[in-house]
């Protein structure tokens, strides 16, 4: 699909500004809107990309879907826990992850966007001890089960897969749950814990984890415009452990057993960084996602110019 009108919602994530390059990169003729909560003055990308820093609430989508006429609609803008405080996130990203997806697929369908592209996650899937080797999109998605902070992440990939299949007939959507999205300018909870030195690692476990360069990930994204109607895991197809991992980017580690790692992590997230509490599974138990219906909506190329090892590498710490 050759798009000419595009918006990208989250547009001042490093992710969000990768994408749009691409798009740009390969479609010099397209148009793109970028909003974002965030500030957007420092975003220059030539003039076939126009930035609005505007609220996410219901009268500014509505009258800019009004405004223009978009084509594609890349839902990039997930509101994360490492974006924000606890106290103040429960509620805005409970508004701008369920209400605010259903809001963007709604006027979407209503204005007769032709594709829509939804950013999730691997982690709605869970960390726990019984998963099996190979997660595929059908498996339950479990994580809300021993963590509630992510039932919000749970809950939005749930509205737009029902809201996918409801409306299949008319709009072409694609769901995209990636591995851990790591990179030198990428903000979020794992290139975090990455790239913290002394950041604790269970001495009892070591997991398996699947990362892609911010780069192989953006690219993914502006080749979706191609994929069918549906839900695809995002990974390479090879793995490293979460210490070989630490290892690969010389990040010192704290191996602390796991039966105490709980109430230290009170500890670092108050004097260094926010830890959540659902990582803790996460560096203990296996989340292995199976990619084989991305690599058929790639065909024949390549569909990874990194690997997971390789996207490690790139994080190395100076």
């Amino acid at each position: 699909m050759k798009a000419q009108s595009i918006l990208i919602i989250g547009i001042a994530g490093s992710l969000a500004k990768s994408l749009a390059k691409n798009i740009i990169e390969q479609n010099p003729d397209c148009n793109i809107v970028g909003v974002d909560s965030r500030n957007v003055s420092h975003i220059s990308l030539g003039p076939q990309l126009r930035s609005i820093q505007m609220s996410y609430s219901r009268n500014h989508f509505e009258k800019l879907f009004r405004d223009e006429t978009f084509d594609v609609v890349y839902h990039l803008a997930r509101m994360s826990h490492a974006s924000t405080g606890f106290l103040q996130s429960l509620e805005e990203r409970l508004d701008l992850n369920l209400m605010g997806t259903k809001r963007i697929l709604d006027l979407s369908l209503k204005f007769n966007v032709k594709k829509v592209v939804i950013l999730s996650t691997y982690h709605v899937y869970g960390a726990l001890p019984d998963n099996p080797v190979l997660i595929n999109e059908d498996f339950p998605l479990r994580a809300s089960i021993r963590y509630p902070e992510l039932r919000d992440v749970v809950e939005m990939d749930h509205i737009a897969s029902n809201w996918m299949w409801k409306n299949q007939s008319h709009i072409n959507t694609v769901i995209l749950r990636p591995c851990n999205v790591i990179g030198p300018k990428m903000k979020n909870t794992m290139s975090r814990y990455l790239m913290t030195r002394y950041a604790p690692v269970c001495a009892d476990f070591n997991p398996m984890f699947q990362f892609i360069s911010e780069e192989d990930m953006a690219r993914i994204l502006e080749k979706s415009l191609s994929f069918k109607t549906g839900v695809y895991n995002v990974s390479p197809s090879d793995s490293i452990s979460l210490k070989e991992a630490k290892k690969l980017i010389q990040s010192p580690t704290t191996p602390i057993p796991s039966f105490v790692l709980k109430g230290l992590v009170k500890l670092v997230s108050n004097s260094l960084w926010k830890f959540p509490n659902y990582l803790i599974d996460y560096i203990k138990y296996g989340c292995i996602i199976d990619n084989q219906l991305l690599l058929d909506e790639l065909g024949d190329e390549k569909a990874f110019v990194h690997s997971s090892h390789e996207a490690v590498k790139k994080c190395q710490i100076s």
